[in-house]
């Protein structure tokens, strides 16, 4: 039903109900009789002597409003929180390499750090050893490093670590943290399931950087940077990837034996395509819907590939397998090097890491093969 403003539904009641007079109208008027004292400019103006005070009181009123309007206007707008995309911290989860820059004067808050890819390595409390096996081989050794790295392939390299309560143990990583600042703290807890620690690097990791992919890698293998970032920056078809070495096996259901899955029941006999853990690749897009998920809504299996492979099946991403992301042994061609027949990484990373370095095919041929560069 429309609806009539007030002084509309007035003006129509005047046009159409009959007019009544009122009970003063009706009765007859007095005849006017002079007033006793003579009338005089001031006598005349009495009805009209308020008209001034009010006037200024309106104004006065006016003034007031006015001011406090302009007053309000140019007070300072209190600051919210940025949201996290401008954020090299968020909540607990926090970029120590962006942070340490930030308060040497080197690097201010903006958008979302625009990279080819984010590479998180995801590592633990204890394996400082592990950590340093690889500063020494394939990752950055110092900031300087890192930031050089994501210049000149695009990607940003970073150790992904959670935080714990134990306090020997925190001052203990801070001092390496505080040494080469190339640390990505998550929002979770060391002892956190893996499924849950990965989805919190996913939502950190997402936050903090506008990367076309975002990448898991073990501190288990051995990687070729130069080598991912030219599988990373290849042309494709389809904004949802998922990249990595494709794999099916059987749903383990004793629980007495190795790699034991609770939920057995859910999967059938065998698991469905999913990326080896060790090294994978998700495309920005895929990322960005994982990130804004909210945790309850999404399965957790026992293991991480298994948990990350079923999001993609629900998501209808492209799945690459790519073979050279899970060499036994280097190769002109290897991106990165692994023994997955034996042990998920490798069974003696820290030797490994360091053999596989030295040798020549492993660390120092072209980042494409020749045959392969002689094309382009």
């Amino acid at each position: 039903m429309p609806l009539h403003h007030p002084k509309h539904r007035h003006h129509h009641d005047e046009d159409v109900l009959p007019y009544h007079r009122s009970d003063d109208e009706a009765k007859p008027r007095r005849p006017y009789v002079p007033s006793s004292f003579p009338s005089s400019p001031a006598s005349a103006a009495s009805p009209h002597r308020f008209l001034l005070p009010f006037a200024v009181v309106c104004l006065l009123l006016a003034v007031a409003s006015l001011s406090f309007a302009v007053s309000v206007s140019r007070r300072p707008v209190p600051l919210q929180s940025p949201p996290d995309s401008v954020a090299f911290r968020c909540g607990r989860a926090e970029d120590s390499l962006r942070s340490f820059l930030a308060s040497s004067g080197n690097y201010s808050a903006g958008d979302r750090e625009k990279v080819l890819a984010v590479v998180g390595v995801h590592t633990e409390l204890g394996s400082a050893a592990r950590r340093a096996a690889l500063r020494a081989t394939w990752f950055p050794p110092n900031p300087e490093g890192v930031v050089s790295l994501e210049h000149g392939f695009g990607l940003s390299f970073r150790f992904v670590i959670g935080r714990t309560k134990d306090k020997e143990k925190m001052a203990d990583l801070q001092k390496e943290v505080d040494m080469y600042h190339d640390f990505l703290f998550i929002d979770a807890d060391e002892g956190t399931k893996p499924p849950e620690k990965m989805l919190a690097y996913f939502k950190a990791a997402y936050d903090m950087f506008h990367a076309e992919f975002y990448v898991k890698a073990d501190d288990t293998i051995y990687l070729r940077p130069d080598r991912l970032a030219a599988l990373l920056a290849k042309d494709r078809l389809h904004h949802r990837t998922y990249i990595g070495c494709m794999k099916k096996g059987p749903v383990v259901s004793d629980p007495n034996m190795k790699w034991y899955e609770s939920s057995y029941g859910l999967l059938g006999n065998e698991y469905f395509m999913h990326a080896s853990g060790s090294l994978y690749a998700l495309s920005s897009e895929v990322v960005g819907a994982i990130a804004t998920t909210n945790n309850d809504s999404l399965r957790m299996f026992d293991y991480e590939d298994v948990t990350i492979g079923s999001w993609m099946l629900a998501m209808n991403v492209n799945h690459e397998d790519n073979r050279a992301m899970c060499d036994s042994t280097c190769t002109p061609s290897s991106i990165a090097v692994w023994d997955s027949k034996i042990c998920s990484g490798s069974c003696n990373p820290i030797e490994k890491i360091k053999e596989l370095h030295n040798t020549t095919l492993c660390s120092k041929s072209p980042t494409l093969p020749p045959e392969v560069e002689e094309e382009e």
